[in-house]
């Protein structure tokens, strides 16, 4: 029976490559001269810190071009307030979200039930969604109803079987 999974999942050597070349692009430009401007790379968590909000911003804006670039998708990224640090600097957390949680996989069944063609069935197995019908062509419109859902996390299909 042909069946496909929806994950959510992200290249970390490609987010590792993006937060390399926004370093590098900082280091270099002339707005971010004498900001002691820097952005570090934990797993999946990226912290930026600069000296004013509006450095920030600009800083946001490099890392997400360079993301945007490497084929990362900005729908997982998950941003935290802006917090006052050391020495009048401002410093951000943002977190690359991967897997679908059990809430969002609940919904993407939801919409496979109530849109998908007939005959096509869903289940979570952990933070992956496995999708089964007995027609290819009902998979291929079940992959395009789910790309036109803005459920707030990117979404990959994979294991496409017959």
């Amino acid at each position: 029976m042909p069946s496909f999974d929806v994950v959510s999942e992200v290249d970390r050597q490609e987010v590792r490559n993006a937060v390399d070349q926004a370093q590098r692009e900082i280091a270099n430009r002339f707005d971010f001269k004498n900001t002691n401007s820097t952005i570090e790379l934990n797993e999946l968590v990226i912290t930026m810190h600069t000296a004013s909000e509006d450095r920030l911003d600009a800083l946001r804006t490099v890392v997400e071009e360079k993301l945007v670039k490497r084929g990362v998708s900005l729908r997982g990224l998950e941003y935290d307030d802006v917090q006052e640090a050391t020495q009048n600097t401002v410093r951000q957390v943002a977190t690359i979200k991967v897997g679908i949680s059990s809430d969002k996989a609940k919904e993407i069944n939801k919409i496979i039930k109530a849109e998908a063609p007939k005959g096509t069935q869903s289940q979570t197995q952990g933070d992956t969604v496995r999708v089964t019908s007995k027609k290819r062509d009902a998979l291929q419109q079940t992959i395009q109803i789910l790309k036109e859902k803005d459920l707030g996390i990117s979404l990959q299909f994979q294991n496409f079987r017959d």
